[in-house]
């Protein structure tokens, strides 16, 4: 049985939440206040593992608290209207209580009240077919059946039935079948055996951490009181999960049984998360008994005192729980937790507000991995967030955004309408929308522009001259840029160290092509020095001519290059552009594209002006340029393909 779709209506900030789908897992997004933890702690209270409960004066909208009796006359206020999907076992179990086809569709709804104890339960059953199929089981003959003809459903014929003073040996055996019905009832009867069947509902949240030191005294006092803490009740989940109880700590003679009991499942439990937990893998958990030192804070000054220890194998010291970065506790917390409920409940639907809060973000991708990999394929999971990195990446099907909607067409009277769900991600909120966007805008800069292999340059003139002339030179059968590579455009040498840091991450093949200038060369060192790039992978213009100071464009012939700006720009007869002219016009510069800049600076002011991307977007709509045998030509192309040849050394 799954949990399809639900609707909040009167339940703290919200008023009516629409119905929206659930899925094996579903991401409710959206800001502080907006009424996530509402939301969850609404279908919490269907059928919580634990002793939470519906409470008028807390979970009633408290703007309506005042008119409760009159909005609801019956005293009874709906909070979580749900609907289940009954899957195959399900129907088995219940065509094996009632026969074959007796549901009108496997979908079946349950609903919990403020003001009332327990659910309602809404099953579509075909009743008649039910007493048929009955009847039919029972051997009941056309005669048998004569008395039960008014009969509309199970509870008329088990009347009629009682009312007989004589009945066949086959309607006793009907008559028998239906006592064991609540109240005679095959809805009651269908109702208490999918009971049984229905997922639990676990919930916690980020606040909820295991306390990291317990005087076993107290808590054994706490718990028969019914007044243990949260921190302390995660403490007893994973010593029932390590197959102790707090009783057996305390009283033992013999520690070393029960040390041995919580490390085992200490170890299990930190061998789980280090499997997924990248932040440091060089921490163990310690589980100590001792007994309480008479100058130590009360109540940890006698008796038997547990501490949960984390130890750094890296700084060969250990410190008490609550002292580790509370992402680590939480993490930790929450793996004995689930590991507990696991082990007794078996299935459930997982809840979890803002599951992983203090987690860096990197972390919180490897929550996301657990939750995929280790909880769902047994349990549905509901989470709320407003962080990017908690956004499911390839399940976005998955998010519904939740909004504290406020209409504020009459600005004299803004119109509440309290907390709402959608799968609709258009919403008009940005700060609704910021993890999404936020996560979106992660993924993106992932993935644009990037490959496995990635050749970064400075601007998108060098990736439109790499692309052609590799295309010119693959057309001879000559070597061109591998296919493999993808060419990124970064803006500038300032911004390659930000983006190969950027790609760095996702575990890339990353080699630089950049220009070099006055000026460049600190910037090009630091840039070979680094760790972001494998040793050697930076190469600059320089490399490949010769000269003190070059952009790409100087792989070209000096003719040719100047051909194909004067071809772009519409440059003839006393404008014609020649290497010559350039020259002179540079001032010393040895830079192609810096004389060409100079020379275009001399014409009237009626010509198009110069920019490097011009003549590259002329060579890309006029790649016959290349054609042909001219010593331009080959000139070009033989330059290009010794740079080429250099960048795919790089593959290898």
């Amino acid at each position: 049985m799954k949990l399809a779709k639900v609707q909040v209506t009167n339940f703290r900030s919200v008023e009516d939440s629409g119905v929206f789908e659930i899925g094996d897992m579903t991401c409710l997004v959206g800001k502080n206040e907006a009424g996530k933890t509402a939301i969850l702690k609404a279908i919490h209270g269907l059928d919580p593992i634990d002793d939470f409960s519906y409470d008028r004066t807390r979970d009633y909208p408290r703007r309506y608290l005042s008119k409760f009796d009159e909005r609801h006359r019956n005293g009874e206020s709906p909070v979580a209207r749900t609907w289940w999907q009954l899957d195959d076992a399900d129907i088995a179990d219940l065509e094996e209580l009632l026969g074959d086809g007796v549901l009108n569709r496997r979908e079946i709804e349950i609903t919990s009240y403020i003001g009332r104890k327990g659910t309602t339960w809404f099953v579509p059953l075909d009743e008649k077919k039910c007493l048929a199929n009955l009847e039919a089981r029972h051997g009941l003959t056309s005669k048998d059946k004569g008395i039960l003809r008014s009969a509309e459903k199970s509870q008329d014929a088990l009347t009629i039935l009682k009312e007989q003073q004589e009945r066949s040996a086959a309607q006793e055996a009907l008559l028998q079948a239906l006592t064991k019905f609540r109240d005679g009832s095959a809805v009651r009867a269908a109702i208490d055996l999918l009971a049984k069947r229905k997922p639990q509902l676990f919930y916690t949240s980020h606040f909820e951490r295991m306390s990291g030191e317990v005087s076993l005294n107290k808590l054994a006092s706490d718990k028969q009181n019914n007044s243990v803490s949260i921190g302390d009740r995660i403490f007893l989940d994973f010593l029932e999960y390590a197959g102790t109880t707090i009783e057996e700590l305390r009283d033992a003679t013999k520690y070393e049984d029960l040390v041995a009991q919580c490390e085992g499942a200490s170890n299990d439990i930190t061998d789980e998360i280090f499997e997924f937990w990248s932040q440091n893998e060089a921490l163990s958990v310690k589980i100590e008994l001792n007994q309480g030192r008479a100058e130590d804070p009360a109540p940890f000054n006698s008796g038997t005192v547990a501490k949960v220890r984390i130890e750094n194998k890296h700084h060969r010291a250990s410190v008490p729980l609550s002292e580790r970065s509370a992402g680590f506790v939480w993490f930790f917390s929450f793996l004995s937790q689930f590991k507990q409920l696991k082990k007794n409940t078996g299935k459930a639907i997982i809840l979890l507000d803002e599951p992983g809060l203090t987690l860096h973000g990197k972390a919180q991708s490897d929550l996301l991995r657990y939750i995929e990999s280790r909880i769902l394929p047994e349990h549905q999971v509901i989470y709320t967030t407003h962080s990017p990195f908690m956004v499911p990446a390839q399940r976005l099907a998955d998010v519904r955004v939740v909004e504290d909607v406020v209409d504020y067409r009459d600005p004299r009277r803004p119109l509440v309408k309290g907390t709402k769900v959608s799968a609709d991600v258009l919403s008009v909120d940005k700060d609704t929308l910021f993890p999404l966007q936020a996560h979106l805008g992660y993924e993106i800069t992932q993935s644009l522009f990037v490959g496995k292999h990635c050749l970064l340059v400075e601007g998108p003139s060098d990736v439109v001259y790499l692309q052609v002339l590799s295309r010119a030179l693959q057309s001879r059968g000559r070597i061109g840029l591998d296919n493999r590579w993808t060419i990124c455009p970064t803006g500038g040498l300032d911004k390659v160290t930000s983006f190969a840091s950027l790609f760095s991450g996702n575990n890339l093949n990353i080699a630089v092509l950049c220009d070099y200038g006055s000026g460049d060369k600190a910037k090009v060192e630091r840039l070979r020095q680094s760790q972001i790039l494998q040793s050697g992978r930076v190469l600059t213009a320089t490399d490949f001519t010769g000269k003190s100071e070059s952009d790409v464009e100087d792989f070209f012939d000096a003719a040719f290059y100047c051909n194909l700006v004067g071809r772009a720009i519409g440059l003839d007869g006393s404008h014609a552009l020649t290497t010559e002219k350039a020259v002179a016009a540079a001032n010393g510069s040895p830079r192609l594209v810096k004389q060409v800049e100079a020379f275009c600076k001399t014409l009237p002011a009626d010509f198009p002006e110069f920019g490097h991307y011009l003549p590259a977007e002329f060579l890309l709509r006029h790649p016959e340029m290349l054609d042909g045998d001219s010593p331009e030509v080959t000139k070009s192309l033989e330059q290009f393909e010794i740079v080429f040849k250099e960048v795919n050394r790089f593959l290898n």
